[in-house]
């Protein structure tokens, strides 16, 4: 099973882990409430797990921008 973190704005293929068995807290996911899980982790029909997050570019961008923090995607 792969866990996959995607960028929830560009798309971007952030990073990958290949395990066995999920360890949720090790993951972090256990710290999220049930709103942001919700939002945030993925079960795909493969057995995967992505997980929505933010790469670096786009986190630069929202720093220097803040404004687009109030729309949902401000990549085009």
């Amino acid at each position: 099973m792969s866990i996959v973190y995607m960028c929830r704005h560009c798309g971007h293929k952030i990073g990958e882990l290949d395990l066995q068995v999920v360890d949720y807290s090790m993951l972090g996911i256990d710290q999220l409430t049930s709103d942001e899980r919700r939002r945030m982790v993925h079960y795909e029909e493969d057995g995967n797990i992505r997980i929505d997050a933010i790469c670096d570019d786009c986190q630069s961008a929202l720093k220097e921008h803040p404004r687009y923090h109030e729309l949902d995607f401000f990549i085009q």
